[in-house]
Formats: C-alpha cells, structure tokens, sequence
C-alpha cells in the first residue's frame, strides 16, 4: 500500500499517522479502530440481549401501578368503573426498580374524568414518570328519542333506558323519572341525549305568600305545622318561611308542592 493510499484511509478513520514505519503504524491502528468497532457492536447486542432487557423497567407495570392507585380512590360499592392507564412512549428506558412503585395525585389533584398519576421509584433507581389515567362508568341512563325545544315537558314515553360508558364517575344523571312530570328542559336536546339534572329546570313548587306545609324530622319523629312562604322556591331549593305559630322565620327544603322540610 502507497504512503499516499495509507494517509488517505487513515483521515477516514480518524488515525494519526507518522512517517517513521508507516506500514506497521498503519497495521496497529487498523487493529486498534477493529477492536473499537467489535466492542460497538458488542455493547449494542447487550442493549438488546435479556440481561439488558432485565435492567429496564416494563412500561406495562407503570401504567398498572397508575390505574391501581385510581382504582383504589374509587368510591366504595360503585359498579361499572371504568379505568385506564394512557400509552407510553415505548421509547422510554427507565432502570428497574428493586422495590414496589409509588403512585399518587399531584398536589392539589382529586380524582376526576381525566387526571395525571406520579408513579415514582424510591428503591434502586430514582425517577419519576406521569402517566395519564382516564375514568369512565359504565351505567343504564335514560336517553332522548326525538330532538326536544328549550322548556318541553317530557313524559315517560320521551325517553328509553340505554348501557352506556360515561365519562367520569356516574353522578349527576337521571334516575328518577317521576322528575319529568315537576321539570322542563332548560335547554335544547338532540336525540340520543343522556339525561342529567343539571338538563331539568324543576318547577315552581311554592310561591310568596303561599299556605305551606313545614315538616321537621328528627330521631324517627316527624313533626307538621302550618307556615307562610317569604319567597317562590322550584323543588329542591331552600326558600325562607314563617312559622304560623310562633312568627318564627326559617329556612327550608322545597320538598314538593307546598310542603317545605325544615330543619329543627
């Protein structure tokens, strides 16, 4: 091999060559850069090999340790909860933990439709990964059949009862359908909408002036007397009344059409 050819493959891989033996210098540092290239692809099989995969901790106990921490936040007796864990990057190399991972809520976070777990490792390896948790409940709602206008009155027959997976836990939706007869729509529905209370305006139920009804309940013993009501009240708000006996002025429940819960 020509000096000029022996320089030229030397600037390719980065050897510096003297001119004192350039041939037995040209054969050491051909040795040295295949020792390098052996030990590359040495530490890259390893990368790949089961001892390496053993040092890595599974994505999938992540993900777990996350949706059984919310899990566990669920109210007692709920049926039909729904959790799941959001996809890592599989990207993500994270040294195996030697202990149990700790999951928990960032500060000021409560359990909702959608919230963010810290899973973290204390015992081994020190790191912290949030993973995206998601809650849905799967419950037998009541749905529209037909679109409905702002302030319909609806019936019954207004409505079927459907399984669906909701977001969040299964609160706030309609259960009671004797509701329908004391409420309007305070909006417009398309059909196939999932009745909640908060899509119920409820009736007036009392008005200023009106003869009510005051009932207070108290260790098993219920009590009547008769009052005035100070103001109109729709069912379920608190509305101020008078008691026809003693002039007292309270405040109470709108139970239903002029009757008021009050509290002794």
């Amino acid at each position: 091999m020509s000096l000029a050819r022996a320089r030229h493959l030397a600037r390719r891989l980065h050897i510096s060559i003297h001119m004192r033996d350039p041939a037995s210098k040209i054969r050491r540092s051909l040795r040295k850069t295949q020792v390098a290239v052996a030990l590359l692809f040495g530490a890259l099989s390893f990368m790949g090999s089961p001892a390496a995969s053993a040092a890595i901790q599974p994505l999938e106990s992540i993900r777990s340790a996350a949706a059984g921490f919310v899990t566990s936040q669920m109210p007692p007796g709920q049926n039909g909860i729904v959790v799941t864990a959001g996809r890592l990057d599989p990207r993500l190399r994270l040294a195996r933990c030697s202990g149990p991972l700790d999951a928990s809520l960032l500060s000021g976070e409560r359990v909702q439709a959608q919230v963010s777990i810290a899973v973290a490792c204390r015992a081994g390896a020190d790191w912290t990964i949030y993973v995206p948790v998601t809650v849905q409940s799967r419950i037998r709602v009541w749905a529209l059949t037909a679109p409905h206008m702002q302030g319909a009155r609806l019936t019954p027959a207004d409505v079927v009862a459907e399984t669906r997976l909701v977001s969040g836990l299964a609160v706030g939706y309609l259960t009671d359908l004797s509701q329908l007869a004391h409420s309007t729509l305070r909006q417009p529905l398309a059909a196939g909408a999932v009745l909640t209370s908060n899509n119920l305006l409820p009736d007036f139920m009392v008005h200023q002036g009106q003869q009510v009804v005051l009932i207070a309940a108290a260790g098993g013993i219920r009590v009547r007397a008769p009052g005035l009501a100070l103001q109109d009240g729709r069912l379920g708000a608190l509305v101020r009344v008078q008691n026809a006996s003693s002039d007292k002025v309270v405040q109470g429940v709108v139970a239903s059409d002029g009757v008021v819960n009050v509290t002794p």
